[in-house]
């Protein structure tokens, strides 16, 4: 049921502003009489009152003040009022001209008129202003179960909130200060509200003192380190901490507490958007025949999405999984219109329907993200991780050097740098070999001229850790685990993992396949590790739960191939600087691409016939550093010390 709050109606507010013109006009002739009743005897009042009821009458029909709504008076309001004042002061001074004109005699003196203005301003106002006041003062103090809150942002944004909240008349939210990180501000009063620093000593004075429960960030770019610490400290303090939605989204259509929302773990970890050369990148795809494998899955539809950004001619999007990718076309659909959308459901390791693929829509870029990810599944499968990770690789590799392809990038892992599962070491073949094949190609093509018929294909590899919110990632399966009611389950005490967000990943992509000239390795500044423990805690603690009491923590111990580290070089690489101060190019060592492929056949014919340990052996070949954690195979390492 929909609640109704009280408004004056306005033949109510009409008749209140008639009786003030009245009683102005009285008192402005006392005034100017010194309140001698004889001489205010003298003059017609009947008459006088039916001029000032008929023009009052008459000046509010023009401005229309009785239509406001008297505890939202405005300057608006303020204006027309004042411009009725104007306006009935010019009909008494020509009535009172006609009057003496015509022998009648003054009727309204000059002197009357004046006083009558302001009196009259001032009494239409003043009503309209206590009420609304005291529709303010019942908003604020007049319920003791409203929450207490603060708003982050003392600006325009912070002030269209406190007002929309304090209108609100159903809501439960009292708003009893402001927060500004900036020190010109702290300390002074905004609409007789105060403005408090962002330390935690204001934050306790106001959990202490005023009792403050709700902190509501309005400020849309945030920085993240002071989001975290603000977090942080409310957390600590007991403070619920939302974020309000952007002004221009519901402005039209009015506040409700739908407008709020808890703050996610994904804000506290986001960070500030990598920028792209959207010039270089728009050029690169523009008007061409696009690929991107792997393009229903978490990196791949960003990618698809980002793209048909930039206008190619033919977006394909390759995945063997039916429903996501026709989920994908579906919403593809409805954005666009002047980009051909191929979905092509195919297995990157059946050759033939690749190449059919290739045949048909002639890609002249390749955005390789088709992978198996799930480090303890493929632990236990590692076969199908060559076959898919490996083996799917080289053929769309050598598709595209068949067909032209101008730039293949691929999407890696930080799980390649020192491999101690199965899933970095595929991922980390995959690097080299389409590495060494664009040494191979470019060496070649230099001595003989281009054996195609075109330059050969450049081979781009990129290179980042964990992504928020992608599919089997820890960020959903601890809110899974919390909507279960715990416990939420944590590998070990110390493990540490890198993070960026899906849109920051699939840009670093774009950019790498736009600055890359072939054969790089580009590796991205991930900022600082994250402690998973710690993830857990504050997740729980967001919930407005306590750890270990309301939820526990349980460590499981850390699965099979799992490190508790992730690293994006390994100890004989190191970096070379781009213009993007946060991508950089890995320099790794070079191979040789005649033993390389020949060793990987080998490997793919011991994994097409799923041979488990021969298969890894192969890897650990291939692989140096691959060294087997909390795996069944570190006794193939052990073995190896031996020899």
């Amino acid at each position: 049921m929909t609640k109704r709050s009280w408004i004056t109606p306005s033949w109510l507010i009409l008749l209140l502003d008639l009786g003030c013109s009245i009683v102005a006009m009285n008192l402005a002739y006392l005034l100017r009489l010194n309140f001698n009743l004889e001489d205010f005897s003298r003059y017609s009042i009947k008459d006088i009152m039916a001029v000032v009821v008929c023009t009052n009458l008459l000046t509010s029909l023009i401005f229309r003040t009785y239509t406001g709504i008297v505890r939202y008076t405005s300057m608006s309001d303020i204006g027309r009022i004042s411009g009725m004042g104007l306006l009935g002061s010019i009909v008494y001074f020509s009535v009172n001209y006609a009057s003496v004109h015509f022998g009648a005699g003054t009727m309204i003196p000059l002197s009357v008129i004046l006083i009558n203005f302001f009196i009259s301003i001032s009494a239409l106002l003043s009503y309209r202003l206590i009420i609304k006041w005291a529709f303010h003062y019942y908003a604020r103090y007049g319920s003791i179960h409203k929450t207490k809150a603060v708003i982050y942002n003392a600006g325009y944004s912070g002030l269209m909130v406190r007002k929309a909240i304090s209108e609100d008349a159903a809501g439960n939210i009292r708003i009893c200060g402001f927060l500004d990180d900036k020190l010109t501000r702290a300390g002074k009063r905004l609409e007789g509200l105060p403005i408090f620093g962002t330390s935690r000593a204001s934050l306790e004075k106001l959990a202490t003192h005023e009792g403050v429960k709700l902190l509501l960030i309005v400020e849309e770019a945030i920085d993240t380190q002071l989001l975290n610490n603000l977090v942080d400290h409310c957390l600590s303090l007991n403070i619920k901490v939302q974020k309000v939605l952007p002004i221009n989204k519901w402005i039209s259509s009015g506040w409700n507490p739908s407008k709020l929302q808890d703050i996610r773990i994904e804000d506290l970890l986001d960070r500030s958007v990598i920028k792209i050369n959207n010039a270089q990148v728009q050029k690169e795809a523009e008007g061409k025949s696009i690929l991107v494998t792997g393009a229903a899955g978490s990196i791949g539809s960003e990618l698809v999405r980002q793209l048909v950004k930039l206008n190619p001619s033919v977006l394909i999007l390759c995945d063997k999984a039916e429903s996501p990718l026709h989920e994908l076309e579906l919403e593809l659909q409805d954005q666009v219109s002047n980009v051909t959308i191929v979905p092509f459901i195919a297995n990157v390791c059946d050759k033939n329907r690749m190449q059919q693929l290739f045949e048909v829509y002639e890609p002249t870029m390749v955005y390789h993200a088709a992978a198996y990810k799930h480090v303890p599944m493929m632990e236990k499968n590692p076969s199908v991780a060559v076959m898919n990770n490996v083996l799917g690789t080289k053929i769309l590799a050598e598709l595209s050097v068949d067909f032209g392809v101008e730039k293949f990038v691929t999407v890696s892992t930080d799980k390649a740098v020192n491999p101690t599962n199965v899933m970095g070491a595929s991922k980390r073949i995959a690097e080299i070999f389409t590495q060494s094949f664009n040494h191979h190609m470019h060496k070649h093509y230099k001595k003989t001229g281009p054996v195609y018929g075109h330059p050969p294909t450049r081979f781009i590899t990129t290179r980042f850790g964990n992504v928020l919110g992608s599919n089997g990632s820890v960020i959903p399966r601890f809110k899974q685990q919390l909507e279960k009611g715990g416990p939420l389950t944590v590998t070990h005490p110390e493990i540490t993992r890198y993070f960026m967000t899906i849109p920051e990943a699939c840009q670093l992509v774009l950019e790498a396949g736009a600055m890359g000239q072939g054969g790089e390795i580009f590796v991205f500044d991930m900022g600082q590790p994250v402690k998973i423990a710690h993830l857990a805690r504050k997740m729980i603690l967001m919930s407005g739960r306590e750890p270990g009491k309301d939820v526990q923590i349980v460590y499981t111990g850390l699965r099979p191939g799992e490190k508790l580290y992730e690293e994006l070089l390994n100890n004989s690489e190191n970096t070379v600087s781009t213009y993007h101060e946060k991508i950089m190019i890995a320099k790794v060592r070079e191979y040789d691409f005649i033993e390389v492929n020949q060793r990987i056949e080998e490997l793919i014919a011991s994994a097409h016939k799923h041979y488990v340990t021969p298969t890894v052996v192969l890897m650990k070949q291939l692989v140096p550093e691959f060294i087997s954690k909390n795996s069944a195979y570190e006794q193939l390492d052990k073995d190896k010390i031996k020899i």
